[in-house]
């Protein structure tokens, strides 16, 4: 056999036996860019659905808090028992409401509850229930005044701020804060834990709230209106 037809014969085993260095480095930067995009895929896939969770997370807490709102609202004292006082006060950051207490056994009693937003968490802190009227106002103040001592019961957090209105009957429109005085000077139900006053001018009495809640990492706010001594 003819010297140069051996001589191709082993140039062709030889690149058959397997890969040059050249081929290798190829064939390994193409897994490695491979393997980034597989990477980087995975862990955008990671990053939304932990934003989602934690976005249906936060949803939740707030619909929660606004269910707990709603209870409160429904069973709002009526303000005809407390005469040019009030049982709702919106203004601020805060919301202090009297609400009735209705338990097996036991008569109706009505009970201070405050919710307000402090540091970025939405709290609720709720006063003994009471039948005396005294004890009622005491509570009432030291709500306002942030000097009640209750414990807060933390709602939600992110909470960057809290707006409400109300709604007046015999009024058109909503009307930022407010409170529901009724009965300045007026009569009131026969009630043995409060007394009746002599007859006196009559108000209108708030019959709906809304709060808006302003949470971290969301464009618009949450908001919830409210019936207000619906039950």
């Amino acid at each position: 056999m003819p010297y140069k037809v051996k001589l191709k014969l082993k140039l062709t085993r030889r690149r058959s036996a397997g890969f040059t260095l050249i081929e290798l480095l190829v064939a390994i930067t193409i897994l490695a860019i491979v393997a980034v995009l597989g990477w980087r895929g995975l862990d955008s896939i990671v990053r939304a659905r932990q934003a989602l969770n934690a976005e249906m997370a936060q949803t939740r807490g707030i619909q929660l808090a606004f269910a707990q709102m709603e209870n409160d609202c429904a069973h709002l004292m009526d303000a005809v028992m407390l005469p040019g006082r009030s049982v709702l006060n919106a203004a601020g950051n805060k919301l202090v409401l009297i609400r009735s207490v209705f338990e097996d056994g036991q008569p109706v009693r009505y009970q201070v509850v405050a919710y307000s937003v402090v540091e970025g968490a939405l709290g609720r802190r709720e006063l003994p229930p009471r039948r005396e009227i005294t004890a009622l106002e005491r509570d009432w103040e030291g709500a306002v005044g942030d000097t009640d001592g209750a414990r807060v019961i933390t709602l939600q957090t992110g909470v960057n701020s809290i707006a409400m209105r109300t709604w007046k009957q015999g009024e058109t429109g909503w009307r930022v804060g407010g409170n529901d005085v009724q009965n300045p000077g007026g009569q009131t139900p026969q009630n043995p834990a409060f007394p009746p006053t002599p007859a006196g001018p009559k108000t209108e009495k708030l019959s709906g709230l809304e709060v808006s809640l302003q949470v971290k990492g969301r464009d618009a706010p949450m908001i919830k209106v409210f019936l207000l001594g619906a039950s």
